[in-house]
């Protein structure tokens, strides 16, 4: 199957009807108008006042890709105005991180108006910040979760910004198919992606270079996590993962 099921088809004729229609929650209004879905242009509109967008990925889970996300942002901060999008639609991380669990997100006319971090001021927004506790659970079916992505992108308040970092799930899934799209037309920077020192970590991560490739994602380098300990008491450093 060669067809890039990443890319709204480009004639009027099959949109809506295309391989890559179908899921997405536009697909009966482009059947119906045939047309593409004209909350792209809400979008694009938001993400053409940020500078650079920068994703964070790795087809593991359990690596750090949010712990690397959050402090890329406050590093990040330093540099201007910065914000931070959490894919993660069922396990986010970026509101305990980013010191924001608890704060609401602030719905006005014009749109989400996300947390502010104490933590160099960066905005954050995060399904973690519309559940009514932290034991709430999220279930969404996949045109849901692009739904809710769109909306994350397309809805909130971000300004003009110098960076955008975007934390994603494990895996390379309706989350990450539905940012490559969506952020297509207004070129996202790259990719960062992270992983730790076992074979079974790095296999994984091997595939996702392959997605990113596929997709058009730029790399813009790889974050090797948990490779070594450095002993508090004499400083010595030690391998976590034994080579052999």
């Amino acid at each position: 199957m060669d067809e890039d099921i990443t890319r709204c088809p480009n004639a009027l004729e099959e949109a809506g009807r295309a391989l890559g229609c179908q899921g997405c929650p536009g697909q009966a209004l482009c059947q119906a108008q045939g047309g593409p879905d004209p909350k792209q242009t809400a979008l694009n509109i938001r993400m053409k006042a940020i500078k650079h967008k920068i994703l964070v990925m790795s087809g593991k889970g359990g690596v750090g890709k949010s712990t690397l996300a959050a402090s890329l942002v406050v590093r990040l901060s330093r540099r201007g105005p910065v914000a931070a999008l959490d894919t993660d639609i069922c396990g986010p991380s970026l509101p305990r991180l980013l010191a924001v669990d608890g704060a609401d997100i602030i719905s006005t006319p014009w749109g989400w108006k996300p947390p502010i971090s104490s933590l160099g001021g960066v905005r954050v927004l995060s399904v973690g910040s519309m559940l009514p506790s932290d034991e709430s659970s999220v279930a969404l079916r996949g045109p849901r979760k692009t739904h809710l992505i769109r909306s994350m992108l397309a809805d909130t308040l971000w300004g003009r910004l110098s960076y955008l970092v975007i934390d994603t799930p494990p895996g390379t899934s309706d989350e990450h198919l539905s940012l490559a799209k969506l952020l297509r037309e207004t070129r996202p920077d790259g990719v960062v992606l992270v992983t730790t020192p076992q074979d079974l970590a790095c296999g994984v991560v091997r595939r996702q270079i392959t997605f990113c490739r596929k997709v058009g994602l730029h790399i813009l380098g790889l974050v090797e996590n948990m490779a070594d300990f450095v002993c508090p008491c004499c400083q010595e450093r030690y391998r976590l993962f034994a080579d052999d």
